[in-house]
């Protein structure tokens, strides 16, 4: 088993990891999926609503806060080079931070400026609208399984 100060680091990281899939997964499975029910205009219309919500204090310190939890992890690693759970440290932080705090801004928040763009009563908003939906919620399928895997990998490294 790890010893300090990975416990506790590991412990967070299992906490914000699992959270942070939990969203993504929500996401794609109710909210996308409810929003892919309404007409066009109105559910370009609510997901530009909820990308606008989405900046707030408490979201962004879980999302962008668990990232910084994951590089500390993966620095701290680095750094003391412990005898047990370096692996699973190491892929557990690469998972979060690539597969969904990076993916989310080359993947997901272009799509979300773009639609932002868009007047949502438009033929061409119309147009961009399952595009946009089949996109945005595969990339988010990605995000909530390498935030699982990611609190998965962490919790490995606590055995």
């Amino acid at each position: 088993m790890i010893g300090e100060p990975y416990v506790t680091l590991t412990v967070l990281g299992v906490l914000v990891t699992g959270v942070m899939a939990g969203v993504f997964c929500a996401f794609s499975v109710l909210v996308m999926r409810g929003l892919a029910e309404l007409p066009p205009a109105q559910g370009i219309a609510a997901m530009n609503t909820i990308n606008t919500a989405a900046m707030t204090p408490v979201f962004m310190v879980l999302f962008a806060g668990s990232a910084v939890l994951c590089a500390v992890i993966a620095v701290v690693t680095f750094v003391l080079w412990p005898d047990q759970g370096t692996v699973e440290l190491l892929l557990g932080s690469a998972l979060y931070l690539f597969g969904a705090f990076g993916l989310t801004l080359v993947a997901n928040v272009p799509r979300n400026e773009a639609l932002l763009k868009l007047d949502p009563g438009t033929p061409e908003a119309a147009a961009y609208w399952p595009t946009y939906l089949r996109e945005w919620t595969m990339w988010n399928h990605v995000r909530a399984g390498a935030s699982a895997a990611a609190a998965l990998v962490y919790m490995l490294a606590l055995t």
